[in-house]
């Protein structure tokens, strides 16, 4: 259920409330695109600044437009155990196939603390879990070992790993076993954690180039070294180009320019400087991607 590529997708406002019109058609590209999932509010839907109503309108409306189509991870991570239980709930009920769960930021619990967090919300919703370690944003990393006791937990099925160790991610995939999904939470490694065993990736270049994503996903699930290779390679420099700042500010640049959405983010995040945006612009030309929009 959670193997493939999955887009972290962007959650577009419109005069400060979601676009949800936006939203849908943002759905029905990836979709058409290929990919496998939709992981609704996490880092790139700037779940940091939605409310819990915005956030359970978020997940209600990518549940309704992926309904036998594609699977739904919803974001519902906290630092808080109690309320990444409440948003856990909400999105049960509205439909959600899976939940990601981040390690909690800013309080930087120890390893049996990300253990018993995670440990409490397995027990309290009973959906899949993937983990998500991403130290680079909440100044904590998940061990291995951790991981390893948490993949004994049975509604604990993954891990989006963000860390860029691949050392610690080739120790999961080894210790944890072939029933426990590894994903690639780093779009530039997404070729090399397939390689070591991964099972796909959670993208956010997808969300404006969902078909390349999937074919190298294809091309390394069926062995087609030769053709995952080369898409790796022509992915670099979109890779490196939709984090030149804080995501997800460089890739909803790209879809405003695309004319898929406003170009509203959420305070404190801000738009792109004129320099980063001529940079953008030149990169998607050079993937054939429009650039319809001149402000952002």
């Amino acid at each position: 259920m959670f193997e493939g590529v999955f887009v972290a997708i962007v959650t577009p406002f419109k005069n400060g409330n979601i676009d949800e019109e936006a939203l849908q058609r943002l759905i029905d590209y990836q979709i058409a695109g290929g990919v496998n999932g939709i992981v609704p509010c996490g880092t790139t839907g700037e779940s940091a600044t939605l409310n819990h109503e915005e956030h359970d309108q978020v997940i209600r409306i990518v549940v309704d437009a992926c309904k036998g189509k594609v699977t739904v991870l919803a974001g519902t991570g906290s630092n808080s155990t109690h309320e990444a239980i409440e948003l856990s709930q909400s999105a049960k009920k509205a439909g959600a196939d899976g939940l990601l769960q981040i390690t909690p930021y800013y309080n930087k619990p120890n390893q049996e603390g990300l253990y018993q967090h995670f440990s409490s919300i397995a027990g309290n919703v009973d959906l899949p879990i993937i983990l998500y370690n991403v130290p680079s944003r909440t100044s904590v990393n998940m061990d291995p070992e951790t991981v390893v006791r948490l993949a004994k937990i049975k509604n604990i099925v993954g891990v989006k790993e963000a860390s860029g160790s691949l050392q610690a991610i080739s120790k999961i995939i080894n210790d944890c076993g072939k029933d426990f999904t590894v994903l690639s939470g780093d779009d530039p490694l997404l070729w090399p954690i397939l390689a070591i065993g991964g099972k796909g990736v959670i993208s956010v270049t997808a969300n404006i180039l969902p078909t390349k994503v999937a074919a190298m996903y294809k091309a390394a699930a069926n062995g087609n070294i030769k053709d995952a290779r080369s898409l790796h390679y022509e992915l670099m420099d979109i890779n490196d180009t939709l984090f030149i700042d804080t995501n997800p500010v460089p890739v909803k640049a790209a879809l405003h320019l695309m004319g898929k959405i406003e170009s509203e983010l959420r305070e404190p995040l801000v738009g792109l400087s004129s320099d980063h945006l001529e940079k953008l612009k030149k990169v998607m030309a050079s993937h054939g991607l429009p650039a319809i929009k001149e402000k952002v």
